[in-house]
């Protein structure tokens, strides 16, 4: 069977650089001596024998062996006659003398669950009509774009009735349908869940049995290049869920592939996780490496996919995690980190970087580990992104808290900006947050079910400005109350109640302001890109910061110049609000549209407490208005300018002044001036430093004929200089007495008024809780 598998593809294969290994292994369609028929071949290097069992040999292991390839490891064969969509499985004998039966590692198909087999594909000759979403993507810079994520568990979006496929919804229709649900929301990315084949739906699809198989749940493999296809053209990208850590120990899986520890580590205290009842990959064997590294690059590759999201990456680089004492084994160095998955990352991003064509790869990264998205060359792992697992942390903690306490845990919304360049994080909110008892996101807010919708406003107000890419899981957009539950339809009928459904148009109009103003995407690992206003309001709760965007003011202090692949990005925006489907709003059209992309920087204000204030001051840059784009009841229906004035507030020498509601979010757009562009690096008096300029006459003649001119207008302008000296020193001395006085005064107020401003906001603050319980109390 020369030309199957070459001398040059099996060193390859045996030093692990193989990446397109999946062409070879697994079952193709080929053939051999003039026949048609399928080649299969297996790695299986513990096993006295492999054959090939199927319907047409009727399961029997004597009647279809597989021929050894030297030391390889590798078993091939042909089988004459069979075609696309039969099933098959490896019958193995181990050193132990037993049969067993294994689906195939490298299959493109699965059988649907309860079966195990593996299926027979072909996926040549797809017709892809991508290619302009695929061009696009490569000219993209992945961190300069926006990227706000719809994760997605397909088996529970949403429900069909098929019953003979347990309600599951088909790639095909899915594709669709989240097409249409993305635009006209305003997410970029969808990330799904659980497609590799897996046999047991309560594990989400983190325990794989099928690496090269999109699960049978939902279609065949051309279907789910379809699903993407679909997506494409609609202009959203797909991300999936990767799972290298860990496979579970199902008879026909990995386990002891053939017979021995193949794909796992012998050792259990290496091979295996307690707490998840799984094996775990030895990442020190090169042919593992290669079945992994050339899976990832098979779904980039066979399905154009955008993206893979790597799931517990800690339990990958720590070797004891999850172990006590005892269950583990430490490096040569003495230490915890597991130097072969090291190295593993380091190979896989490399490969994935050299692509440049827009695909990205994810970390959910629960540790401080460093450098998990620095570039290997730079000795780090490589990844693009890090989902930020802390800043969720925090910032779930926070929203759970009593408004009436929330001063008294304020750092743990700032915290997350201390720490936001170290890497280049994705703010996420999963639906590892939403199961378990943890509550839904609704649920977690505190109050009255009113309060718990305007709490939930300001805490995805606040998170949408917040530095980082975005990511929110399904039915967590509208308010669903219950905790996700995998065997059914998140609770699409609540678009109906009031409440929900202005949730919704809120989130809604954030995320397609979120693609149309590069200064909520384009800088977000830059330092220019976030800057507080105040931080430290934590008295009322209050938080105000500026995002801008890239290069927002050049040295002559006019818009930076755009980044030119953001083009097609904003162009698309601007589409979805003007054409976009409006169906899911009963009708009511979209009502304020926003004009292609925007250059402005944005001020983000929010409220955290249930406390109106009447002229809240919120510190500037200089610039002539701020344009108010959005409340906390949606996009403004009418432009609203306010005045940008002269007055020191929040460190800085402008602001302007603001009605904020309780739990009021406002957002506003302004051009900063070019004056202030080093306005605030100046001191007062350098700014109002008095300048005379004296020209000095070109020629004898012209200095002699102007020589009295000169005399005049000297003793004018030095009159002029003095006076304006002695007017700014009178200020000054002015200002100094008005502060002397005004301290000594305000001291006498606040003595006289601080009982009586006590007393008011408590009585305030009683009423306020006292209302809450009433309502709490009627139902």
């Amino acid at each position: 069977m020369e030309g199957f598998l070459s001398e040059l593809d099996r060193y390859l294969f045996g030093n692990g650089r193989h990446y397109k290994i999946y062409e070879k292994m697994g079952a193709h369609p080929a053939c051999f001596e003039g026949q048609e028929g399928i080649h299969f071949a297996v790695w299986a290097p513990h096993a006295r024998r492999v054959s090939i069992v199927c319907d047409r040999n009727g399961w029997n292991p004597e009647q279809n062996p597989m021929l050894p390839l030297e030391s390889t490891g590798i078993y091939e064969g042909f089988y004459p006659g069979m075609g696309v969509g039969e099933l098959y499985k490896y019958a193995i004998l181990t050193e132990a003398g037993e049969w067993i039966y294994k689906a195939d590692p490298y299959a493109f198909a699965a059988e649907f669950r309860p079966g195990t087999a593996s299926i027979t594909a072909d996926l040549s000759d797809f017709p892809w009509a991508d290619g302009k979403w695929m061009e696009e993507r490569k000219k993209r810079n992945p961190e300069e774009s926006p990227l706000s994520v719809y994760e997605v568990h397909l088996g529970s979006w949403k429900r069909c009735n098929r019953p003979e496929n347990n309600g599951f919804i088909n790639y095909i229709e899915a594709g669709e349908q989240l097409a249409e649900y993305c635009n006209y929301m305003g997410y970029t990315h969808v990330e799904l869940m659980g497609i590799a084949e897996h046999p047991f739906d309560g594990s989400w699809g983190y325990q794989v049995t099928g690496y090269y198989a999109p699960t049978s749940r939902y279609g065949d493999p051309r279907q789910f290049m379809e699903m993407v296809n679909i997506l494409h053209q609609h202009g959203i990208g797909v991300i999936l869920d990767w799972v290298p850590a860990h496979f579970p120990k199902d008879a026909h899986g990995l386990a002891d592939f053939d017979g021995a520890a193949c794909y796992e580590h012998p050792d259990s205290r290496l091979g295996e996780h307690p707490d998840w009842g799984t094996k775990v990959f030895n990442y020190e064997k090169t042919e593992v490496q290669n079945f992994l590294i050339g899976n990832a690059l098979y779904w980039y590759d066979m399905y154009h996919i955008d993206g893979l999201r790597v799931d517990a990456v800690a339990s990958m680089l720590y070797l004891d995690y999850g172990r006590k004492d005892g269950e583990w084994l430490p490096n040569i160095y003495g230490g915890n980190g597991n130097l072969a998955a090291i190295e593993f990352f380091k190979h896989l991003n490399s490969i994935i970087r050299k692509r440049e064509d827009g695909t990205v790869i994810i970390a959910e990264e629960s540790t401080a580990w460093p450098d998990i998205t620095k570039s290997p060359d730079e000795g780090g792992l490589g990844f693009h992104f890090k989902w930020n697992m802390g800043w969720m942390h925090d910032f779930l903690s926070y929203m759970k808290e009593d408004p009436m306490y929330r001063n008294y845990h304020h750092n743990q919304l700032t915290f997350g900006m201390s720490y936001a360049y170290s890497e280049k994080f994705i703010l996420v909110l999963s639906h590892d947050e939403v199961v378990h008892l943890k509550r839904s996101m609704i649920e977690k807010m505190p109050g009255s079910r009113e309060q718990k919708f305007r709490n939930l406003k300001a805490a995805y107000f606040f998170m949408m400005g917040h530095a980082g890419k975005k990511l929110l899981f399904m039915g967590q957009d509208f308010g669903q109350y219950r905790e996700w539950n995998e065997d059914c339809s998140i609770d699409w009928h609540l678009l109906e109640e009031k409440e929900n459904r202005s949730l919704h148009s809120f989130l809604r109009d954030l995320l397609q302001l979120y693609k149309t103003y590069p200064a909520l995407y384009e800088a977000d690992y830059l330092y220019e890109g976030f800057s507080w206003v105040n931080a430290d309001d934590a008295s009322r709760s209050i938080y105000s910061f500026i995002r801008n965007p890239k290069n927002h003011l050049s040295r002559s202090g006019k818009p930076g110049v755009q980044n030119s692949a953001l083009a097609a990005v904003a162009t698309e925006g601007k589409a979805v609000l003007e054409n976009g489907n409006t169906a899911l709003e009963n009708g009511k059209s979209f009502s304020a549209k926003i004009p292609g992309e925007h250059r402005e920087s944005l001020l983000f204000v929010v409220n955290m407490t249930p406390m109106d204030h009447e002229e809240y001051w919120v510190g500037m840059p200089k610039a002539k208005e701020a344009r108010l784009i959005l409340t906390e009841e949606g996009l403004c229906k009418e432009e609203k300018y306010y005045p940008v004035v002269k007055g020191e507030c929040d460190g800085r020498d402008y602001h302007i002044a603001y009605p904020l509601k309780g739990f009021g979010c406002a957002l506003f757009a302004f051009t900063e001036e070019t004056e202030d562009s080093c306005a605030n690096a100046l001191s007062p008096e350098k700014e109002e430093k008095i300048q005379v300029s004296e020209e000095k006459p070109k020629g004898e003649q012209e200095k002699k004929e102007s020589s009295k001119v000169a005399e005049k207008t000297a003793e004018e302008t030095a009159e002029k200089a003095v006076e304006k000296i002695a007017e700014k020193n009178a200020e000054k001395t002015a200002e100094k007495t008005i502060e002397k006085n005004a301290e000594k005064t305000a001291e006498k107020t606040i003595e006289k008024n601080a009982e009586k401003i006590a007393e008011k906001n408590a009585e305030k603050t009683a009423e306020y809780f006292s209302e809450v319980r009433v309502r709490e109390e009627a139902g």
